[in-house]
């Protein structure tokens, strides 16, 4: 899903900027949905989107939506499940930025409150509206596709690779003292139920432990595209991402890497299942990255083996 506002091919240089954000599909008894609409502070004002916004550094994906969702609409919200992932590219050339922005997507029921609008904030009016009354509605692109339904305000980018191209990090690596970072990560079988696993290389957090195959998704790419390059990359094996299974957080205010020094690491992982039908002996072909081995196991295999927390957490509720 794919959104701004620059011309196709005429790109200048932007910087790049990363956004992770959460939203709710939220319908009340009679089907209606909930939407919000963008006031004149957010990028495509007069567009309508469903409820959610920014998670803070350090914060549950999840608890950032209860806390966007109470400050559009003044509600109060359950979340009943997990409904997917999804990004888009967009440009701010008032600040001469190409902003990726990966939005998460949950299903959510109102537990209470009192419907109102959000004063002086991203959004200025929230409305339910039938399915019949979205066909001419004006909505943030991502949005309209999300629902199927409404008119994608105008700007959309469709050349990302030139987008992309035509854009530079924020700061040199050395001068960043925080990240941010959205990553993708999968429950990897083959057809006999063995799972695949990488080893964290020395100098990295967790080192010789066993970790899920993933990693950081690069700017510009899906999760789906970015954990199949991974797994392609850490293990040599070509893999069918397929159910979104979990989000989750990790949150390290001192993480020591490769860097040597102390960086604000905050890690939001979503976690699929991967099938690789035609498995092969596992390949590390990213030398000298935080991978330095991959192997298959079967599931009796694992009780004594030395997973990390995020492994052990998948593998004890999704493999069995």
């Amino acid at each position: 899903m794919i959104e701004g506002s620059g011309i196709e091919g005429q790109w200048q240089m932007r910087q790049r900027r990363r956004r992770i954000g959460a939203y709710g599909i939220c319908r009340d008894e009679i089907g209606r949905i909930l939407l919000v609409r963008s006031s004149s502070h957010a990028h495509l004002p007069g567009a309508w989107q469903i409820p959610g916004g920014g998670v803070d550094h350090g914060e549950h994906p999840a608890h950032a939506l209860i806390r966007e969702f109470a400050e559009e609409t003044g509600l109060t919200i359950t979340i009943e499940r997990l409904a997917g992932v999804r990004f888009d590219l967009f440009e701010l050339s008032d600040r001469d930025q190409l902003v990726h922005h990966d939005r998460i997507i949950y299903d959510v029921r109102v537990e209470g409150g009192k419907l109102r609008d959000e004063a002086s904030g991203t959004t200025d009016q929230v409305r339910w509206f039938t399915d019949g009354e979205l066909a001419d509605l004006t909505m943030l692109p991502w949005t309209a596709r999300l629902l199927g339904a409404g008119i994608p305000a105008p700007g959309e980018i469709t050349d990302v690779a030139t987008a992309v191209a035509a854009s530079e990090p924020v700061a040199p690596d050395e001068l960043v003292t925080h990240v941010q970072r959205f990553a993708a990560y999968g429950l990897t079988r083959d057809p006999g139920g063995r799972i695949l696993l990488t080893r964290i290389a020395a100098g990295y957090p967790g080192a010789g432990s066993w970790h899920l195959p993933g990693g950081g998704i690069d700017f510009g790419e899906s999760a789906a595209v970015g954990l199949a390059r991974e797994l392609a990359e850490e293990t040599g094996q070509v893999g069918a991402v397929g159910e979104l299974l979990l989000i989750e957080h990790f949150h390290n205010p001192a993480a020591y890497g490769p860097e040597k020094r102390a960086i604000d690491w905050h890690t939001v992982r979503s976690v699929f299942r991967v099938t690789v039908s035609d498995p092969s002996n596992p390949v590390v072909h990213d030398q000298g990255g935080s991978t330095d081995r991959a192997a298959w196991f079967a599931l009796a295999d694992l009780q004594g083996l030395n997973l990390n927390k995020l492994a052990r957490a998948v593998v004890t509720s999704y493999a069995g």
